[in-house]
């Protein structure tokens, strides 16, 4: 009879333990981004103020983005509704074959730019086992989520023409961070822009979009704050409030002083990954806050 009484307590227990998970797990009508430590490279995860979500690259292939998810997701929730790529190179993309065998999604986002890869292409086989629809993005496409607006900066559609192979097979552009999707996420007054590595060599082809009247609330820094990853138009353009580095240990200088002197001369306040971890903001379309 104790035992049964035992087994009851635990039963009555767990079942109020799961509740109060699933009810703390509800959305709770804010925008969360979190930018993953995720090392030497990017993950962004996004819960929306309806409670879908969105995963922007998958860092590289270390596991690190499924502990980041792991972290930031109910452990009941084994879906996400959309992935996007920025670019196909290991440290955006390394970790996404797994996100997606664990995971069921919705749609993959990326621009039309492949890679010869290992790695790429194992992605692209689990992408294709899955039956996950694709879809490719250029300057002026538009995503709504609830009242949430991502807009495509970039690339354009002349860029990816120069990206793609002629007749002969040879490809005009080979640089693969000239294609990266910048995306430029809206809720409320609130403003973030993710540039994935989309530097300098083509930043002035959309830093004039009037997208922004205000200076942008969060700054996802081009190319892990790299030499050449930003110029001070581009920064001054943006006057971003909060810049964010994902960074990890690498032997580029990265970020750079050029990267952080522009930033600091427009009193950005700067977090990195490698140094505070998970970096998650907060905004209900007006205010915002980082954790």
């Amino acid at each position: 009879m104790k035992l049964r009484i035992g087994y009851l307590i635990v039963g009555i227990t767990t079942g109020f333990i799961l509740l109060l998970t699933f009810i703390w797990t509800q959305p709770d009508g804010k925008l969360h981004i979190v930018f993953c430590n995720v090392g030497q490279g990017d993950g962004a995860y996004i819960r929306f103020s309806d409670g879908r979500d969105m995963l922007i690259d998958g860092g590289p292939d270390n596991g690190r983005i499924l502990t980041c998810l792991g972290r930031h997701m109910p452990f009941w929730d084994r879906h996400i509704n959309i992935i996007v790529m920025s670019h196909p190179q290991a440290d955006h993309m390394g970790g996404l074959a797994d996100v997606f065998q664990r995971f069921s999604v919705d749609y993959f986002v990326r621009s039309d730019v492949d890679n010869s890869t290992d790695i790429y292409q194992k992605m692209m086989n689990v992408i294709k086992q899955k039956h996950v629809p694709e879809k490719f993005v250029t300057e002026g496409d538009h995503i709504i989520i609830g009242h949430t607006s991502l807009s495509i900066l970039w690339p354009s559609k002349t860029q990816i023409v120069l990206m793609q192979p002629d007749v002969s097979g040879a490809v005009i552009d080979t640089q693969l961070n000239d294609g990266c999707v910048v995306l430029a996420l809206r809720y409320g007054i609130f403003d973030a822009i993710f540039t994935g590595d989309a530097d300098s060599r083509v930043e002035a082809k959309f830093d004039q979009l009037q997208v922004f009247k205000d200076p942008v609330e969060v700054l996802k820094v081009p190319h892990h704050g790299s030499k050449t990853g930003m110029t001070s138009a581009f920064v001054d353009w943006l006057k971003p409030k909060l810049a964010v580095i994902s960074v990890g240990k690498n032997t580029y200088g990265q970020p750079s002083k050029e990267a952080v002197d522009m930033l600091q001369n427009v009193h950005s306040k700067i977090l990195r990954t490698d140094q505070k971890g998970d970096i998650e903001v907060v905004s209900d379309g007006i205010n915002w806050k980082v954790l």
